[in-house]
């Protein structure tokens, strides 16, 4: 994606691809393969997000304790830590099998499967700790998948396809999160209505899921290792009688290095791991707030991730249209207002109740708007990684400052609500998106995003 990292609009004399060109690029084998990837990496997600805390809500669960389960995905932010493991080792029996990128996608992906079946088989109301574990191991997994699908991605695509590569990634991932949201829900809803029992119905549910990872396995058998692997596997080879854990040691604590010799990196961390604070809060909690006021299953699954789909797809466009028309720091005021503003639809929502029409506006308004914020923020991440020897590593950690909203500091959600009411909590969220907001006005006036000119910042 381009990121409007030179803090200017694109000259008027880069070349414009024909658009026959520009749509032929993504039937290419090698941007077929990363969209496969990319719902494989967009199902387990949701799983041990919004689709567990409905199957938790249905088994009477508190909704202080549906909050507390939000710590299952801290993976997604703790995924720097073991990052660097990927680069550094091989996977025995699969790396000689199929190349050292596919290797681990196909661990990752077997640890996938036989995780998400193990959560299935559990019960919210007699195995609390037990369902913990295995969502924890869920997560683990899916954040070390996205580790190497990233790398993948970067390794495996000429320069002229890496932006239809993302938009690939991106798109199928949102439909594996369909799938695992309103497909799973929509699962439920049927097999209830033929008599299953709500546990039967989750656990076939949670099965089906499971099975839905094939794809992504499917996608690695027909791949072909990067070409840059070949080099890489020369290099692990000359120094196989090093420690592997001390070289990936070693390229942690440089790729950090090399990060913080950044303007004013310390400052463009914290800003990132508060913009997206207010609207994680907010979404914490929103399968549970809608199914309190009433609605069925059925309305959850057809408006929240049916209209929510199609809104987040054209937010998604709108986004990036944003990032490149505009310079940086003027994208990034955009998203981060938007998404602080448009939380407000929910406490609007709560005074409404159960009112389809309201719903379908406030969804509508949630994921367009959220889309927006978040291709911006994609697009400022790309920018800070700047350096190509340690990209992967760099970009795992922003991701995973980005993540901690949603991950870490919404586990106080359902203590936050269950003290201040529906109406209340979401003002608290809008709220939480002022940081954001002060922090870049702060960084542009420090000239931080002058700083990002120039071609790396393309």
């Amino acid at each position: 994606m381009t990121s409007a990292g030179a803090d200017r609009p694109p000259s008027k004399a880069d070349p414009r691809p024909d658009w026959r060109d520009a749509l032929a690029v993504y039937l290419q084998r090698r941007v077929l393969i990363v969209g496969l990837l990319g719902f494989s990496g967009g199902v387990p997600i949701v799983l041990i997000g919004s689709t567990l805390q409905a199957w938790m809500n249905q088994s009477n669960i508190d909704i202080r304790t549906i909050g507390l389960y939000g710590a299952v995905a801290t993976a997604y932010n703790f995924k720097f830590f073991w990052s660097p493991l990927v680069d550094a080792l091989d996977v025995p029996i699969l790396s000689p099998l199929l190349g050292r990128r596919r290797g681990w996608l196909m661990l990752s992906q077997i640890a996938l499967i036989i995780t998400i079946i193990l959560l299935a088989l559990c019960d919210p109301r007699l195995s609390p700790i037990a369902i913990a574990a295995a969502a924890l191991a869920v997560g683990i997994s899916s954040a070390t998948q996205d580790i190497v699908i990233d790398a993948f991605r970067v390794e495996s695509l000429p320069e002229d396809e890496q932006a239809a590569g993302m938009a690939s990634y991106v798109a199928a991932y949102r439909i594996g999160s369909l799938v695992a949201g309103a497909g799973a829900l929509y699962l439920v809803a049927a097999l209830e209505d033929r008599d299953f029992s709500n546990l039967t119905a989750w656990l076939a549910c949670y099965l089906a899921m499971a099975a839905l990872i094939v794809v992504g396995v499917i996608a690695t058998l027909l791949a072909r290792e990067p070409k840059r692997s070949a080099a890489v596997g020369a290099e692990h080879a000359a120094h196989a009688q090093e420690n592997p854990l001390a070289r990936a040691f070693r390229a942690a604590v440089e790729s950090l290095r090399d990060f913080l010799t950044h303007n004013l990196a310390v400052a463009a961390l914290i800003f990132v791991a508060f913009f997206k604070l207010a609207d994680a809060m907010a979404f914490a909690l929103t399968t549970p707030f809608v199914l309190d006021l009433g609605f069925s299953l059925r309305e959850v699954a057809t408006i929240r991730n049916g209209i929510g789909f199609a809104a987040s797809l054209l937010g998604g466009f709108v986004g990036g249209f944003v990032a490149r028309a505009l310079p940086l720091s003027a994208s990034l005021w955009i998203g981060a207002v938007l998404q602080t503003v448009m939380i407000l639809a929910f406490s609007a929502q709560a005074l409404a109740g159960q009112n389809v029409t309201v719903l379908t506006i406030t969804t509508t308004i949630e994921f367009f708007f959220d889309s927006i914020g978040t291709v911006i923020l994609v697009a400022y991440l790309s920018a800070l990684c700047r350096n190509p020897l340690y990209t992967a590593t760099q970009y795992a950690l922003l991701t995973a400052l980005a993540a901690l909203g949603r991950n870490v500091f919404s586990i106080s959600s359902g203590f936050i609500e269950h003290a201040s009411g529906w109406f209340w909590y979401f003002i608290i969220c809008a709220l939480l998106g002022l940081p954001a907001l002060a922090m870049l006005a702060w960084l542009q006036r420090h000239g931080h995003f002058a700083s990002l000119r120039g071609p790396a910042g393309k």
